[in-house]
């Protein structure tokens, strides 16, 4: 009998001890039927299930171009083809061919019974909460950033239900230190902006015009960037929005100053404060027992390592030159009670986040509409 294995709850020293002929499953939707999937796979000994890509084919509920989503999980199968495994797949909905060749499985996958978000959803903040699976030292698992913006998006949308609603986290985003550790997936830069840009196409085109993209991964931040400078040219009476990640504007800098017990550097990845927000979320992932704190990050004035990064210089050298374990920071110093005060703290920052948008796009629509400016010339 085939045992089944949540990818995303292993460590990258775990998966770098994987035998490379192990299969590998990322599917698209539920998984229906996991018996089915290792018999099309011959019924092997272990089979390890990665995250689900929650949305984006036809039946999903939010489709995309199915250019723009198989180009995303075509870098993601090549990630784990450039850490050695050799039975990559993603399993499919039949009747969608996204030209993935021999690595697309096919079951009947129930499409949607909803179109998400709803059309009743039209005039709030529509929340697009963006993880990813990545490596995140010796003692957490690759699920950390999903798992930490899942709770923040979610809880900021059950403070807030008459002024937002959050769509289903993406378990992936792009991380360009990929080689450097085992078991870091990445959708590429290139393909997560088309990817993101598409799905704000759709939304704009059926009426939403309030976005917020929450980012759990740092990786992903240039490039939500470019998505939203994009979206705000190509949909003009939209208002699009990011962040830099979470718990780091002024409410979050507020609470990481008063409760955090490690120096400047020891907060930055699998640190203080990730590990604590996963102390308070999902315990039962943490092995605390083989935390490695990680601070010498090459620092000169200009150029540091913390969760908010200061300095004008930009770099990307790589990660191997600041860590021996995949961390960064004082993961030691987190405890569960840090992560349930930070929580609170990110939650209470996105939510004026969202109050924020709403001021933007009414106050533009007001100048917009009483003729301001050029508007008034009919533009």
């Amino acid at each position: 009998m085939t045992q089944f294995f949540p990818y995303d709850n292993l460590t990258w020293p775990e998966v770098a001890d994987l035998p490379r002929d192990v299969p590998l499953v990322l599917p698209l939707g539920s998984l229906p039927d996991p018996e089915r999937v290792a018999a099309q796979l011959g019924d092997p000994q272990r089979l390890g299930i990665l995250p689900s890509i929650p949305y984006g084919w036809r039946g999903s509920g939010l489709a995309v171009p199915e250019s723009l989503l198989a180009a995303y999980i075509a870098n993601l199968l090549d990630s784990l083809r450039d850490d050695g495994f050799t039975r990559v797949y993603a399993l499919t909905p039949q009747g969608i061919d996204l030209g993935l060749g021999e690595s697309a499985l096919r079951l009947p996958i129930p499409n949607s019974q909803f179109t998400i978000p709803p059309d009743s959803e039209r005039g709030k903040v529509i929340i697009i909460p963006i993880g990813h699976t990545e490596q995140h030292g010796f003692h957490l698992p690759l699920s950390v950033d999903t798992i930490i913006i899942e709770a923040i998006a979610n809880g900021t949308a059950a403070k807030v239900p008459e002024q937002a609603y959050t769509l289903p986290v993406m378990p992936y985003g792009v991380s360009t230190h990929r080689p450097s550790f085992a078991a870091t997936l990445n959708a590429g830069g290139r393909a997560f902006e088309d990817f993101w840009l598409g799905v704000i196409d759709v939304l704009a085109t059926r009426g939403f015009d309030r976005f917020y993209f929450m980012s759990g991964h740092g990786g992903n931040m240039s490039f939500l960037v470019n998505i939203v400078k994009y979206a705000g040219e190509r949909h003009r009476r939209i208002f699009c929005a990011t962040a830099f990640l979470h718990t780091a504007g002024r409410i979050g800098a507020a609470a990481l100053e008063k409760y955090r017990t490690s120096p400047i550097g020891g907060m930055g990845h699998a640190c203080e404060l990730e590990t604590s927000f996963m102390l308070h979320l999902r315990p039962d992932l943490c092995h605390m027992e083989r935390v490695v704190d990680e601070t010498d990050f090459v620092s000169t004035p200009d150029y540091y390592m913390d969760w908010i990064e200061g300095g004008s210089l930009i770099a990307n050298p790589p990660w191997d030159d600041d860590t021996k374990t995949g961390a960064y920071g004082a993961g030691s110093h987190a405890t569960a009670e840090k992560g349930r005060l930070w929580l609170e703290a990110a939650i209470a920052e996105k939510v004026g986040h969202v109050a924020e948008i709403h001021e933007q796009h009414r106050r533009r629509e007001e100048r917009r509409n009483a003729g301001w400016g050029l508007w008034g010339k009919g533009r």
